[in-house]
């Protein structure tokens, strides 16, 4: 097995290598970095640190930035771009937005893994405009089309 490699910094002391919890875990746990607690407020959002930057393998990556499940399963905390995307030209410092949809204040102390971080090749792929698709059993059926 190929394993690829993707550079990163610390961009500050206190930052936590990216790490998988478990060997079964497909996207690495990244950490805050803070100075003090912060409290996001009931239907509110904090920009929290990493103090980490990456340099990925070539345009041919992405990382994907996802909210940790625990978290937005027992707490109502989610990233406030549902999905951040890291391109691999950026060089700068990975911080996750996160939004607060619960009824109460909710606190990210230092060190807290805040999201999850998913590196995936890119495919090569070109858009072609065309006159007209082939059609499948669902066609155009949108929103619970294919039952529930």
């Amino acid at each position: 097995m190929t394993v690829n490699i993707i550079r990163f910094i610390k961009l500050d002391d206190r930052a936590v290598k990216p790490k998988k919890s478990t060997p079964g875990s497909a996207a690495f746990d990244m950490y805050a970095v803070l100075d003090s607690p912060v409290e996001i407020a009931a239907g509110g959002k904090a920009k929290i640190p990493t103090g980490i930057a990456l340099e990925q393998p070539d345009s041919g990556w992405v990382s994907l930035l996802f909210s940790r499940s625990g978290m937005g399963a027992e707490f109502m905390i989610s990233l406030s771009n549902s999905v951040g995307v890291i391109d691999s030209d950026y060089r700068g410092e990975i911080v996750v937005s996160l939004m607060n949809s619960s009824n109460e204040v909710y606190t990210v102390n230092p060190g807290d893994r805040v999201a999850q971080l998913l590196p995936i090749r890119i495919p090569e792929v070109s858009l072609v405009e065309v006159d007209e698709l082939s059609n499948t059993k669902r066609s155009d059926g949108g929103f619970g089309s294919t039952g529930s």
